[in-house]
């Protein structure tokens, strides 16, 4: 979306996408904020709580609950706030991503990885080996005729896994950690070498409207700019690290650090969902721990 033209100019109503890889390391597939933008005509009907913006009495700017007519407090059992599930602490991560790379940053990371996809892409051709589709952003499906298997173990041995899609095909995604050092890795796994960018395949027309214009997402670009102001917001707060937190609100619940501290692990943060059984070994008997000891409290007979 940095990339190329916004939804609305392509005549969509409502954008709707996941924001994990957007800050967020991707954890086997756990939890993740998303996005959910619509025009103006359909806001009333957004699930959520809306937040906007306004004025005090001394002309400062503030933020308040916005169409406070769709709230619990007057729409009771009608109200379509309350049927989204908070990931306040993933959306923070994903903004406070934004807050530091800014609208230049983001397009020069995504431009980066578009490039690296245009590059495998363009040195396949070159190599006589089918590469499917026009238009891509960072994903590069190739056509390799019952050799999809071998190419993938191939390449788990190197420490990289892909895609099969089906014996014939298999998929190659990049993303902001991948290097040239990888894309030579896979482009010799092909036997080719990885060939120029070319021009941009990414579908739609280049992005021409200015995004996260806001001087928030302009002011915080190095470390002690960006470290001021999260100290800046917390002191906007009342928290653990300073008193009693005084509403026992399921909006208010203690992520202690030691559940935290395993976001920063490796291990931990950036096993794929879709990794083969064999490296994912850990993390489900994790979960099925979990599982387990949820069962256990609640009586239920399982819990997924």
């Amino acid at each position: 979306l940095t990339l190329t033209d916004a939804p609305a100019t392509l005549g969509a109503d409502i954008a709707v996408g996941p924001m994990q890889r957007f800050g967020v390391p991707m954890g086997f597939g756990g939890p993740h904020a998303a996005y959910c933008a619509v025009s103006d005509r359909l806001t009333r009907l957004m699930p959520g709580r809306l937040v906007g913006q306004s004025t005090d009495s001394k002309g400062r700017p503030g933020y308040r609950l916005a169409l406070q007519t769709r709230e619990q407090h007057i729409r009771r059992d009608k109200a379509t706030s309350n049927i989204c599930t908070a990931q306040a602490l993933l959306a923070n991560m994903a903004t406070a991503y934004a807050i530091w790379h800014g609208p230049a940053g983001l397009q020069a990371i995504a431009g980066r990885i578009h490039s690296l996809a245009n590059r495998l892409a363009t040195g396949l051709t070159a190599s006589g080996i089918s590469v499917l589709g026009g238009s891509r952003f960072d994903t590069v499906t190739v056509e390799v005729k019952g050799r999809a298997g071998a190419i993938a173990a191939a390449a788990e041995k190197t420490g990289r896994l892909l895609r099969v899609i089906d014996a014939d095909h298999i998929g190659i995604s990049f993303d902001e950690t991948s290097t040239d050092a990888d894309l030579d890795a896979i482009a010799a796994l092909f036997g080719a070498k990885a060939g120029a960018a070319g021009t941009s395949t990414t579908p739609g027309k280049p992005r021409g409207k200015a995004f996260l214009s806001q001087p928030v997402f302009h002011e915080n670009h190095s470390e002690t700019e960006m470290m001021r102001f999260l100290r800046r917001l917390a002191d906007k707060d009342l928290a653990l690290d300073r008193a009693m937190i005084p509403l026992g609100s399921c909006t208010m619940k203690l992520n202690a650090a030691a559940e935290m501290m395993p976001v920063s692990w490796p291990s931990v943060a950036n096993l794929h969902p879709f990794a083969p059984a064999g490296h994912s070994a850990g993390y489900r008997a994790m979960v099925g721990e979990l599982e387990g000891w949820l069962s256990e409290i609640t009586g239920f007979d399982a819990v997924s």
